[in-house]
């Protein structure tokens, strides 16, 4: 039977090795790769590895990270779940992404009867919970490598301490206040990336799982933020995404504390950098400053994602939301007044614990008053572990899904009226890949908008002017122009 060893911050795998990073992560990277070389010889074809990513957009950054390394070990990489090391980069934020995850492993048992020295490992927010680990022991024991969503960077440690001790290896951390963002990168784009700039939650919403997963806030300091930028400008990066659980917490637990609005003033200086996007902001403490700051640049995105998740101010106030409806409204009215041009998109549950048809219809109201140009929309469903799955009156799953379609049926027809107000004009795309119709590329305006339009893949990663000839209610047809 498998052994199972449980690593902590540092171990000594390696007598000698730096225990600063990046450099420690190096040493091991190096390592791996000399014993993959001889695996693959043996093989007599090289070794291939797939990360399979689930969830949010820091998860889609962290997934670039692992591949990153994985690559610099020495592993081809390729999408197929029948490589030779697989890694699920779980999300845990609805127990359905937990179950899918389990189907997976399901899969992977039997191909790891037919591939005995394929390594299949797990991390992310999903294995931050200790009853998962303990399924995984019990239930899983094929599975080989454990790590969390703190020690990302500590991969090829980890795959070393596997493939030196043919244990399952098991490194969680319940919390942390270092990060290591200077290793290898495999972006899924050569012109834009996603930048870290804070981790974890302080808000603790009643459904929400992950400010027990991802830990508290902290932030990282703007000299490592803008260094990176600079680095990402000067290898033709011309769009960043910056992102955190709420941007709009960015700086406050810094020895120096530094808002979010000044932090994008400063990324916005770097030159190479065109486009400026960002997420998740909550409406709890959006400031008039930042509402400024994006008025006046030329370089931050005219879209802005508010989460409303419901219009009742009384279910607001059972979230743990902290602002009512009333603010959400004034926020978006002011918002709206004073950058006209700009899109708002939210998330919204439906059937939350105690929701009344009449709170629906308030959430309702909000959204016929905001008029998103999308909005991403949710059942209401049980998370373990939070508050909300312990409370009372859950809502019967028919009546969530009935008020569901009315949702979502409000919300593509004000999309479709949203989207035709652009009809007409030129606008910049910034073009991101070839469109499932022959002789098509596809690019997204700074509102966010997908638009399809005649084009050749060498515009990938390039501006262009384009004429918004149709509106198709979540995206354009266009024609593009000369400059």
């Amino acid at each position: 039977m498998k052994k199972i060893r449980e690593m902590q911050a540092v171990g000594d795998l390696i007598p000698g090795a730096p225990f600063e990073e990046p450099e420690r992560q190096l040493l091991f990277m190096d390592k791996c790769r000399e014993l993959i070389e001889e695996k693959a010889k043996a093989a007599g074809r090289p070794l291939t590895a797939a990360v399979i990513n689930f969830g949010c957009q820091m998860n889609a950054r962290d997934a670039e990270k692992l591949r990153g390394i994985l690559k610099q070990i020495g592993y081809e990489i390729i999408e197929e779940e029948t490589a030779d090391f697989v890694l699920y980069n779980t999300c845990t934020v609805r127990d359905n992404a937990n179950q899918k995850v389990y189907g997976r492993l399901g899969y992977q048992k039997t191909f790891k009867k037919q591939n005995p020295e394929m390594i299949v490992a797990l991390c992310g927010c999903m294995m931050q919970e200790p009853e998962v680990i303990e399924k995984i022991k019990k239930s899983y024991r094929f599975v080989d490598i454990i790590f969390g969503t703190h020690n990302v960077y500590r991969l090829a440690e980890l795959l070393y301490a596997h493939l030196t001790s043919k244990s399952m290896i098991i490194d969680v951390w319940k919390d942390t206040d270092s990060s290591v963002e200077t290793l290898p990168v495999d972006r899924k784009y050569t012109f834009k990336s996603g930048v870290n700039i804070m981790y974890g939650c302080n808000n603790f919403c009643s459904y929400c799982i992950v400010p027990y997963v991802r830990g508290r806030e902290r932030s990282r300091t703007p000299e490592e933020i803008l260094s990176e930028c600079r680095k990402l400008a000067d290898e033709g990066i011309v769009e960043v995404m910056l992102l955190g659980q709420n941007v709009n917490s960015y700086g406050k637990n810094l020895e120096n504390p530094i808002s979010f609005a000044q932090l994008l003033r400063e990324v916005e200086k770097i030159d190479g950098i065109k486009r400026i996007r960002f997420m998740t902001s909550h409406p709890k403490d959006l400031s008039d400053e930042l509402i400024q700051v994006m008025k006046e640049s030329k370089k931050i995105c005219r879209h802005l994602h508010l989460p409303l998740q419901s219009g009742s101010s009384r279910i607001l106030k059972i979230m743990n939301r902290r602002y009512d409806k009333e603010k959400y409204l004034a926020l978006a009215e002011k918002i709206k007044r004073e950058i006209p041009d700009i899109a708002l998109t939210t998330d919204i549950i439906v059937g939350f614990p105690g929701e009344t048809e009449e709170d629906f219809e308030e959430t309702l109201d909000v959204v016929r008053k905001v008029r998103y140009s999308s909005a991403f929309t949710f059942i209401y469903s049980k998370r373990t572990g939070t508050p909300a799955a312990a409370m009372e009156d859950q809502i019967p799953e028919e009546v969530s899904k009935e008020r569901f379609g009315r949702l979502l049926a409000l919300v593509q027809e004000i999309a479709a009226e949203e989207c035709v107000h652009l009809t007409g004009q030129v606008q910049q795309v910034l073009v991101e890949t070839t469109s499932n119709h022959e002789g098509m590329v596809s690019g997204r305006l700074s509102n966010n908008m997908v638009v399809h339009f005649p084009g050749a893949e060498d515009q990938i990663g390039n501006f262009v002017n384009v004429r918004l000839d149709e509106a198709k209610g979540f995206y354009y047809i266009g024609t593009q122009v000369e400059s």
